[in-house]
């Protein structure tokens, strides 16, 4: 098995990154920061002309026909970038309305016309086929008509306007948005069943893709940093101290990335073990994002801590996305009891 992305797959990913760094370049997430959505419109109109939101939905239907790897790799990029945005839970949502056959919907999600939020659950909330009870974090749901949830059991889709009490919260992060739902009843608009398309392990993996997004964007922001930064007429670089770090970043970030790919293709050919894969792949990811975030701030020195400096972007990146779909203490105790891989 040939887990390598092929030529067609990393220039799609090469197309990606150039409109990301030159759309949605990092430093807009500060000059957005006090403002009540971290969404560019015009940004997240070009998001849709390049085809993003659509890349795995049938072409028939507007989409570019791909699957769950070349979403990793986009998903990847926009790690990398730190993008802000609810990439994850508008593309998932494209995918549940794809399956349950609501074309209307797959065609205004693709079209950027349809953002949807992601919604998560509080200890003791409950949601099925019908019904949605309990309190609710939201994650950038800002303007969305529809929230997304996920779950081991299914995805369901609800209308923001039948939650009740949304009052926005305090983000660590200044590129996410957060919002609290209380004494929620709502029905559901559209049911996916986990037997019919996993689409809680899809997100697993492409949540993993944007944390080994971010390993990447910060080893490479270390090491060019260690080669140009002087001590004392010599680049930091050459002190064992700095460059053993870069070098264990390097190899965080490979680790993260090796067991995404795996995962995407396991989730996508319905591999037997695939649900170990993908919980194992959200938790190496997070490990190494957190990792090697922190050790970004380090090699920077006083500059990492700086808001003008990106390496405390990484660190609150991480913290959001690592408790996005579980932790890896849940994700690690599911793990221990799943049976062995294939």
């Amino acid at each position: 098995m040939d887990l390598l992305p092929s030529a067609d797959q990393l220039d799609l990913a090469r197309v990606a990154a150039d409109f990301l760094a030159e759309e949605l370049p990092r430093d807009r997430i500060r000059q957005r920061a006090d403002e009540s959505s971290s969404l560019d419109p015009h940004a997240w109109a070009g998001c849709a002309d390049l085809g993003l939101f659509g890349l795995s939905v049938p072409e028939e239907l507007g989409g570019a026909g791909c699957g769950v790897e070349e979403e990793a790799l986009l998903f990847r990029e926009l790690g990398r970038q730190v993008a802000p945005g609810p990439f994850l839970s508008t593309v998932l949502a494209a995918q549940l309305a794809v399956a349950v056959g609501d074309g209307d919907l797959v065609a205004s999600v693709v079209a950027g016309k349809t953002a949807v939020g992601l919604a998560a659950l509080r200890p003791g909330g409950t949601f099925n086929e019908h019904r949605v009870r309990g309190d609710l974090d939201l994650i950038d749901a800002v303007d969305a008509p529809l929230v997304l949830l996920l779950g081991p059991a299914g995805a369901a889709l609800v209308e923001t306007a039948q939650l009740g009490d949304v009052q926005p919260v305090p983000s660590i992060d200044p590129g996410v948005r957060l919002a609290a739902a209380s004494g929620v009843d709502a029905p559901v608009s559209a049911w996916l069943p986990a037997a019919v398309q996993p689409l809680y392990l899809r997100g697993l993996v492409l949540t993993a893709a944007m944390l080994v997004g971010i390993a990447e964007a910060c080893r490479d922001a270390s090491t060019e940093y260690a080669k140009t930064r002087e001590q004392f007429g010599r680049p930091i670089g050459v002190n064992q101290a700095v460059k053993h770090k870069c070098a264990d970043m390097a190899v965080q970030a490979e680790l993260g990335m090796a067991q995404v790919y795996f995962a995407a293709v396991s989730v996508a050919s319905g591999r037997d073990d695939a649900e170990l894969q993908a919980r194992t792949a959200k938790v190496v990811a997070a490990h190494a994002a957190t990792v090697n975030a922190a050790s970004n701030v380090q090699v920077h020195g006083g500059m990492g801590y700086t808001w003008e400096n990106d390496a405390h972007l990484f660190v609150k990146r991480v913290e959001v996305l690592e408790n996005v779909l579980g932790g890896r203490t849940e994700h690690l105790g599911q793990i221990i009891a799943l049976p062995a891989p294939q």
